[in-house]
């Protein structure tokens, strides 16, 4: 059997390839620049981009599954593309809070499109990426310090190689099709805790500082940050950490059920991520 990972240079892509190369499959990678994709041996690398759907065509050619990575533009004529090609089942990447309205263009779109494309399907839909945390580490590295608002807002951040297991698991085991498997990490955690944990790794005190949120808001929207976005996020955050909401069990405890292994904390996360806060 022969399965083909798109988005297969990010950060997960690259922990679903390794997870499938240890199925003995044929495993084939999907990536806008071959030639920088350094991944392991063994992987048969496509040159190829999501948004062009012609260009997908060769790297598609006796596919019989599909990591599908969600990029909503063009997503018709890929899922065409793919069924046309003899690809028999999709499992794609969403996101835990896929319903709301702010993904009506993004993981929607994609949703919509894998349901409607004839083939079987699997949506995971994963809470918070632990590697949300990558972009602190500037102030990490700089000061040991985090400055953001809403320090008691909690989550249950899940590490990407966790998200590959699971796609991993869907893409080769039965029983999957037509699901939807919505999960998160083990432990929930607050914003303020999460910065210790990462103190922990380094061995050093990493400070967190409550920041003033209309002056966060106005630090994120000058850097680039849609002010949509920032108000959407910051909501979340500010209802959260109004009134944390407790573990939530289902989520925490798909990993281990459809991988067969405890799910990674956010302790073990940020000691696998260390040297990107020294």
């Amino acid at each position: 059997m022969t399965i083909l990972v798109t988005g297969a240079t990010g950060e997960v892509g690259r922990c679903v390839v390794t997870e499938l190369l240890r199925s003995g499959h044929a495993v084939r990678a999907l990536t806008r620049r071959s030639a920088a994709a350094g991944l392991p041996g063994g992987v048969e690398v496509f040159e190829g981009d999501l948004e062009r759907p012609e260009s997908l065509r060769e790297a598609l050619t006796g596919v019989e599954r599909l990591y599908l990575f969600p990029v909503p533009q063009a997503i018709s004529e890929v899922v065409a593309l793919a069924a046309e090609s003899g690809v028999r089942r999709i499992v794609n990447l969403s996101g835990a809070l896929a319903d709301d309205a702010m993904f009506a263009d993004g993981y929607q779109v994609v949703e919509r499109a894998v349901e409607e494309s004839g083939l079987e399907w699997t949506h995971i839909r994963p809470g918070e990426f632990a590697r949300n945390w990558l972009d602190w580490a500037p102030s990490i590295r700089a000061e040991r310090v985090v400055r953001r608002p809403y320090g008691g807002a909690v989550t249950q951040p899940i590490h990407e190689a966790d998200v590959a297991a699971v796609a991993a698991a869907v893409l080769l085991g039965e029983g999957h099709a037509g699901r939807t498997y919505t999960f998160a990490g083990p432990r929930s955690l607050t914003v303020a805790e999460q910065a210790e944990a990462i103190g922990r790794a380094l061995g050093e005190r990493v400070r967190f500082e409550e920041q003033d949120p209309v002056t966060a808001r106005e630090q994120w929207v000058r850097h680039g940050y849609p002010a949509t976005v920032v108000d959407w996020l910051f909501g979340i955050w500010a209802e959260s950490a109004r009134d944390p909401a407790p573990l939530n069990e289902e989520w925490a405890t798909l990993v281990p059920r459809l991988t067969g292994r405890p799910a990674r904390t956010f302790e073990e996360w940020a000691a696998d991520h260390v040297t990107a806060f020294r």
